[in-house]
């Protein structure tokens, strides 16, 4: 009996010995090494149509080493193009630093006359070290026409501005059906953008359509001028009953400078003396998303009057920088004390100028108030003597 307790204990203490063991196993798996280039697009299989551009977001990083990194496309398929984009500019490398992605647009456009399909295609990313690669698939389905006969011809498709600009693209609409049939028209834009439908300079939201009638139609996409660089798509959508036609516009923004001129405490006025030189401290700030290069500052002052800056100009003010910069006013000798109005003006090479009005109140000159003190003292002097000297009598 005493034999089989001490088995018996001896068996059960390999069973918890046995199942400790997973568990510590377990809990000490190793973990992932950093890698020193990667790359990955959260969709790397798309559908698209033939005919349609087709962007694809990537996203490049490393976990320890920071370089430069040389993109390409290969196994793309003959007639096709394929460029990278970032921050709305064709590029051909990017820069990624440790725990630092950087992110960037992938732009495929087959041609009119592509087969429907599966292609594809691999993206290359060549590090410092090593090199990376991303396959991508893409699955072409021929243009489908609405059930309703709608469909859709864009002039221009792609548009270029700044977030200044108003993106007009010219559309035509056509009723392939043999009834009449009012259509509706909606824009499916991404947040910060304004679309406008206009037929003959009138804002529509529909129009009726005839039998096989077409309609040259304009569509206005507005962005809000803070929207960062970049490639937008916006989605309009025509619908007529029970049959739609869609289309797809892309607005690509680029950077704008925007020069603003003020003063440090934003006071607009100051006090000078005839013939004297005064200086003004005025701060020129870049509130736009691009920097603003060679920025001239010049003035608009009153006859006879002299304004000195310095400095002359600004070589560079990236975005969301500021400097100082010094007027030295000097108004006319003949001025009379008053106020009187001077326009300082910042003009950049590229952007839009800007100017700012500057009361200034004359005052008159400290030499002319030292003359005049000389001379009621010399005309008191003179009084004092007669009255000393006619007094005795």
């Amino acid at each position: 009996m005493r034999m089989f307790r001490i088995m018996g204990l001896a068996f059960t203490l390999l069973l918890a010995l046995s199942g400790v063991n997973p568990v510590l196993a377990q809990d000490q798996q190793p973990q992932p090494a950093p890698q020193d280039l990667f790359l990955f697009t959260r969709y790397p299989v798309q559908e698209a149509t033939i005919g349609d551009p087709v962007t694809i977001r990537l996203t490049l990083g490393s976990d320890t080493t920071p370089q430069i990194v040389r993109l390409a496309v290969r196994d793309l398929p003959e007639g096709w193009n394929a460029s990278f984009r970032g921050d709305g500019k064709t590029v051909q490398a990017a820069y990624v630093a440790p725990k630092s992605d950087a992110s960037l647009d992938l732009r495929i456009e087959p041609p009119e006359n592509a087969s429907a399909g599966d292609y594809r295609l691999t993206v290359v990313a060549r590090g410092s070290a090593r090199e990376v690669t991303l396959p991508i698939e893409l699955i072409l389905k021929a243009k489908e026409k609405s059930s309703a006969g709608l469909s859709f011809k864009v002039d221009l498709p792609m548009l270029r501005g700044t977030p200044d600009t108003t993106f007009r693209y010219n559309v035509t609409l056509k009723n392939e059906s043999d009834r009449e049939t009012p259509v509706s028209l909606l824009a499916e834009a991404p947040r910060g953008f304004l679309v406008d439908f206009r037929l003959s300079g009138q804002s529509i939201t529909s129009v009726p359509f005839g039998p096989n009638e077409s309609k040259s139609l304009s569509i206005e996409v507005k962005p809000f001028p803070d929207m960062p660089a970049g490639t937008y798509e916006i989605t309009v959508l025509a619908q007529g009953g029970e049959s739609q036609a869609t289309t797809r516009l892309v607005a690509e923004l680029t950077g704008q400078p925007k020069v603003v001129l003020t003063t440090p405490d934003g006071r607009l006025s100051g006090e000078a003396r005839i013939g004297e030189k005064t200086a003004f401290t005025l701060i020129v700030q870049n509130t736009g998303s691009a920097p603003a290069r060679n920025i001239q500052l010049s003035a608009v002052p009153p006859a006879g009057w002299t304004v000195e800056f310095e400095p002359k100009q600004i070589p560079e003010l990236n975005s969301n920088q500021r400097v100082e910069v010094t007027a030295n006013v000097q108004p006319s000798n003949q001025a009379i004390a008053g106020d009187y109005v001077v326009t300082f003006v910042a003009r950049p090479d590229e952007g839009a100028s800007e100017s700012t009005e500057f009361r200034v109140t004359v005052l008159t000159s400290t030499l002319w108030g030292l003359v005049g003190v000389a001379l009621i003292a010399v005309a008191v002097f003179g009084v004092g003597m007669a009255v000393m000297r006619f007094g005795r009598r």
